[in-house]
C-alpha cells in the first residue's frame, strides 16, 4: 500500500471538507493506492454521528465521494466532478467499532463519464454502505487550468 500525497494542502484558501488536512470542521481523510484501488483509513470521532454512536449517513456519502475524486486523480490522471452519487446503506457505522475502511474502484470509463464504486466498511471489517459514484472527467488542459490539477505524479510521494 503507498500512501498518497495531498498535493492541494499548499493550496492557497484550499479548504476542502472531505480531505484539507487544515479544515477544522473537515474529515481530514488521508489516502493510500493499493494495487487498482485507492484505500482510506479513518478513525470517526464522536462529533460525525446522527444518532447516538452511528456515523451520519450524510459522512458516510461524502467519505464515498471523495475519495471518488482520488480514484479519478490517480487513476486517470485527470479531475472531475460528481454528476450523480446513488448510496445504498446496509448496516450502521458504529463510531465506537473504531478505525473505519473506504475502499474505490474504477469499474468503466465511458468517452468523459467514470463510473467508480465505493464502499465503507467498520472497525469490524463489515461492508456497512456503498455508492455508485458517476463522474464527469474533464479534459486535461481544463483540469489543469480550471481545477488546478497537478498531475498524477504529484500525488505520488
Amino acid at each position: 500500500m503507498t500512501k498518497l500525497k495531498n498535493p492541494y494542502a499548499e493550496f492557497p484558501g484550499y479548504s476542502c471538507f472531505g480531505c484539507s488536512p487544515t479544515n477544522p470542521a473537515g474529515l481530514h481523510m488521508e489516502f493510500f493506492k493499493e494495487g487498482d484501488e485507492i484505500v482510506c483509513k479513518w478513525d470517526p470521532k464522536d462529533h460525525f454521528q446522527g444518532f447516538h454512536d452511528i456515523l451520519h449517513g450524510g459522512i458516510q456519502a461524502t467519505m464515498m465521494d471523495e475519495i471518488a475524486s482520488w480514484v479519478v486523480f490517480v487513476m486517470l490522471d485527470t479531475a472531475g466532478v460528481t454528476y450523480q452519487l446513488n448510496s445504498r446503506f446496509r448496516k450502521p457505522v458504529l463510531i465506537s467499532k473504531g478505525i473505519i475502511t473506504v475502499r474505490a474502484t474504477l469499474v468503466r470509463q465511458h468517452k468523459r463519464i467514470a463510473e467508480i464504486e465505493a464502499r465503507l466498511y467498520d472497525g469490524e471489517d463489515m461492508l456497512c454502505a456503498e455508492s455508485q459514484a458517476n463522474y464527469f472527467i474533464m479534459p486535461r488542459d481544463k483540469a489543469v487550468n480550471e481545477l488546478h490539477f497537478p498531475g498524477k505524479a504529484a500525488f505520488l510521494k
